[in-house]
């Protein structure tokens, strides 16, 4: 069995990208881009539309994060028993410093950032259209062998048809009671390290 964890509002107790784009981006922007994910933009489009109106300095805004974001209980456990995967569409330049500042080693798959003062760009990992939904996701970036997944919104939702077995909450757990697929709601990362025991 292979645990992989989503980490915005997953591991984190509140999208930290979302609270990037709210600080640092334009909010107007970042706001009609959200609305329109799944309906005429892609994630992909979605993410790179708000982060283009990001004009901070890197360094700025992971200072910022660092005195912000906040892991979900339990996280550290969690990791040093099972060593999860984490699967993210978020950036490897805001994830790697909250993970050095909990003093947690994990895999970690994500994005890059190319950040400018005309705006960031995003480097996405994944490009190629995926066969189930058609989008580029985090699907095919799955172990093979038994997975378990938790996560919590839309970037999740073809990964989580994927799993063996799941663990969500917010936005997800929405839409898979909605489709009638089977999974765990989980409070924090105790939760979910106990029903793995």
């Amino acid at each position: 069995m292979r645990l992989v964890l989503d980490w915005d509002g997953t591991v984190t107790e509140a999208d930290s990208l979302h609270m990037v784009l709210e600080r640092f981006g334009d909010p107007a922007v970042y706001r009609e881009a959200e609305e329109r994910l799944g309906r005429d933009l892609t994630l992909h489009e979605t993410i790179a539309l708000e982060l283009a109106t990001v004009t901070a300095p890197l360094g700025e805004v992971v200072a910022w994060v660092l005195e912000h974001v906040r892991v979900r209980p339990g996280f550290r456990e969690l990791v040093a028993r099972h060593r999860p995967l984490i699967l993210s569409s978020g950036f490897h330049e805001l994830i790697e410093p909250v993970l050095a500042r909990e003093g947690v080693r994990a895999e970690l798959l994500a994005n890059r950032l190319e950040p400018g003062p005309r705006g960031w760009r995003a480097l996405f990992r994944d490009r190629s259209p995926c066969p189930a939904c058609g989008e580029a996701c985090k699907r095919g970036s799955l172990p093979a062998g038994e997975v378990v997944f938790v996560g919590d919104g839309f970037s999740d939702r073809c990964a989580a048809l994927a799993a063996d077995r799941v663990f969500a909450r917010d936005g997800l757990a929405s839409w898979l009671a909605r489709r009638g697929t089977a999974f765990a709601s989980f409070g924090d990362l105790h939760d979910v390290a106990r029903a793995l025991a």
